[in-house]
């Protein structure tokens, strides 16, 4: 009988869970769809607002006024190349140093927690920021965005605790043939760490991707834009375009909307893209540290 009602208890419970997942599932999908299928309407259709699961009169010409753009290409390319390199540098050095501080025999090992722990809660503020970068030379600089992101003790946390399961006994294996300390790291480490390094670049990447205040705040040259600065300027053009009473003010709007949704898509694609690649790693290094033998 017990067993009878414990099923029981489980299928309710997987029902109600299941219920539950479905409702996010849609709360999350149905805004995202929408905003598929109204980038891919037109502009009069926008305007009546016919738009909601399917498009009212199809249309390409939201992308093609974005891909006519002459900046949106170089604008992608900035953002794929400071993502590239930002993921790379800072999963090299958030790994370096990580394996260092992994070592319970490392001199000033509390030292360098207790300075690492206070960046977590305090920071010099914007405007002593901004001096620290212009005193660098990072203004209107590609290397604002690689730079000042290479490092975060956060990661770096989730790296050395992963380090440390790795057994002492692989490391003597590798000493006693003849491998120093950066062999160990480069043959034996980041090999048996890639889903932590997985998920720590998964995390960066979409972080590096989705980032325009860096720009907004350190970049003038418009040549350096990221597709997010890209989109945010679009946003704006709307923004003011609603406030001018000009006639046809209402079709530039639309077009406008249009545009700004079919660049949410092209900014959202590629993260769409790359994300299956690593969903494999990051499954097994999201769960660092949640059991502990």
């Amino acid at each position: 009988m017990k067993t009878v009602k414990k099923v029981e208890s489980n299928i309710v419970f997987n029902v109600i869970a299941k219920g539950i997942l479905i409702i996010l599932a849609a709360v999350i999908l149905i805004p995202v769809w929408n905003v598929v299928v109204m980038s891919f309407s037109s502009s009069t259709a926008l305007a009546e607002g016919n738009s909601y699961f399917w498009p009212a009169e199809f249309s390409l010409e939201n992308y093609q006024a974005v891909l006519r753009d002459d900046a949106i290409i170089p604008s992608f390319m900035v953002s794929v190349a400071k993502t590239v390199i930002g993921v790379v540098t800072h999963v090299f050095f958030c790994s370096l140093v990580a394996y260092g501080m992994s070592k319970r025999y490392l001199k000033g090992r509390k030292i360098y927690t207790a300075f690492f722990v206070i960046t977590m809660f305090f920071s010099g503020g914007m405007i002593p920021t901004y001096l620290l970068m212009k005193s660098l030379n990072l203004i209107n600089s590609f290397w604002i965005y690689i730079i000042p992101a290479m490092f975060s003790y956060y990661d770096m946390i989730i790296l050395m605790n992963f380090f440390r399961n790795v057994p002492d006994s692989l490391e003597e294996s590798v000493t006693i043939d003849g491998g120093g300390p950066w062999t160990i790291f480069f043959r034996l480490i980041l090999p048996l760490s890639k889903p932590a390094l997985a998920t720590i670049a998964l995390f960066n990447g979409v972080g590096q991707w989705n980032d325009f205040f860096t720009a907004k705040l350190y970049i003038s040259d418009k040549s350096l834009y990221p597709l997010q600065m890209k989109l945010y300027a679009i946003i704006v053009q709307q923004e003011f375009s609603s406030m001018q009473n000009v006639p046809g003010s209402v079709v530039l709007q639309t077009s406008s909307r249009g545009m700004q949704l079919a660049t949410i898509v092209v900014t959202t694609v590629p993260i769409i893209i790359v994300y299956p690649m690593l969903q494999k790693y990051f499954v097994g290094g999201i769960m660092l540290g949640a059991v502990k033998e």
